[in-house]
């Protein structure tokens, strides 16, 4: 009797990416990723059971990988003061790599749509904004300047708005500024 072939598992989610990128979430299929990744549909069932289950293995790689970038960042930073907002900014240093685009573009979709996928983003941003707030020494300031770089992100991993690189990099200092300021309330319009 044979050996059953291990299955890297990062190359069947890498595949799987592709195939969110290509196609978007909603339009994954086991079939497809087994195809991407040269494998058999058989094995990609045997880890992930289900499309869904392909799709949060998918999300929470995504997670992990962020968490792990900003942790890496945060590493590099100094001082203890306003670190978590300090990694955060380093970590947006580069402009999103273009094949990463269209992945966290269809990813987002998904995690919209999705209440198990959507619940696992908004305790993931808790748990961001508490970081941030605990460890700055301006928490409104560093609030304010997470909400700016998010939607410069934003902006950027959706595909909607790419800035030059001299104005990106100034932007970032700006936010960067902004953290470090104790804003003052004012009164709306």
């Amino acid at each position: 009797m044979g050996r059953r072939r291990a299955i890297d598992q990062d190359g069947v989610l890498d595949a799987a990416e592709r195939v969110v990128a290509r196609n978007g979430a909603a339009n994954l299929t086991v079939e497809a990723v087994a195809k991407e990744a040269g494998i058999t549909k058989a094995s990609v069932l045997y880890d992930h059971k289900s499309k869904q289950a392909l799709i949060e293995a998918v999300v929470d790689r995504a997670f992990r990988r962020d968490d792990a970038l900003h942790a890496q960042c945060e590493a590099t930073v100094e001082s203890e003061a306003d670190l978590a907002i300090k990694g955060r900014l380093l970590a947006a240093a580069e402009p999103p790599a273009e094949e990463f685009r269209a992945a966290a573009l269809n990813l987002s979709a998904a995690l919209t749509l999705d209440p198990s996928l959507r619940k696992k983003m908004q305790e993931s941003q808790a748990s961001v904004v508490s970081r941030l707030l605990e460890t700055s020494t301006s928490p409104r300031g560093a609030l304010l300047a997470y909400l700016a770089l998010e939607g410069l992100k934003f902006l950027e991993h959706l595909d909607f708005h790419h800035f030059p690189l001299e104005e990106r990099s100034r932007l970032l200092r700006e936010i960067h500024g902004l953290s470090q300021t104790l804003p003052r309330e004012v009164e709306l319009p």
